[in-house]
């Protein structure tokens, strides 16, 4: 009998884990009415290496974060393997992120693929924050994942 309620403690505390990860994306994340990348397919980016709009019929949520895909086959594709296809850093500003940890809003077409990960980037007002980014990437890179680590933990 207490290895029953041994288990089910595990379960419960897993489940309560699982809902707190949750929790603390919709929170962390750059997300519109909890839809990441304003709603452009994260698969996308890597098998058409552009930002196609996703389609809210074709919706996956994944911790508390919703995606749009632009296909089913995308679709389909990013369950197999969510992490994978995120945007790093829960969707922000990778440059703003490494250079002093804000949250700063994207343009989901300004993005580059390092090392297999998506990285998107604040592009407007002639201010394209990849150009900025590509002067210091390795700092910026190592910045962005040591402030990422203070925010979302």
């Amino acid at each position: 009998m207490k290895y029953f309620f041994l288990a089910l403690f595990v379960f419960a505390g897993y489940g309560a884990l699982a809902q707190d990860d949750a929790s603390l994306r919709k929170k962390q994340f750059n997300l519109d009415n909890g839809v990441a990348l304003s709603g452009y397919d994260p698969v996308s980016y890597f098998t058409q290496n552009k930002p196609v709009k996703g389609n809210k019929d074709l919706a996956v949520v994944d911790n508390g974060v919703t995606y749009y895909f632009s296909s089913a086959a995308d679709k389909e594709e990013f369950k197999k393997n969510p992490s994978k296809y995120e945007p790093q850093y829960g969707g922000w500003c990778a440059y703003a992120m490494g250079k002093d940890g804000s949250k700063v809003e994207i343009d989901p077409e300004t993005f580059k693929i390092i090392n297999g990960k998506l990285f998107v980037f604040y592009n407007k007002f002639f201010n394209n924050t990849l150009k900025s980014w590509n002067k210091d990437e390795t700092k910026l890179h190592q910045q962005a994942d040591a402030n990422w680590s203070k925010v979302y933990r």
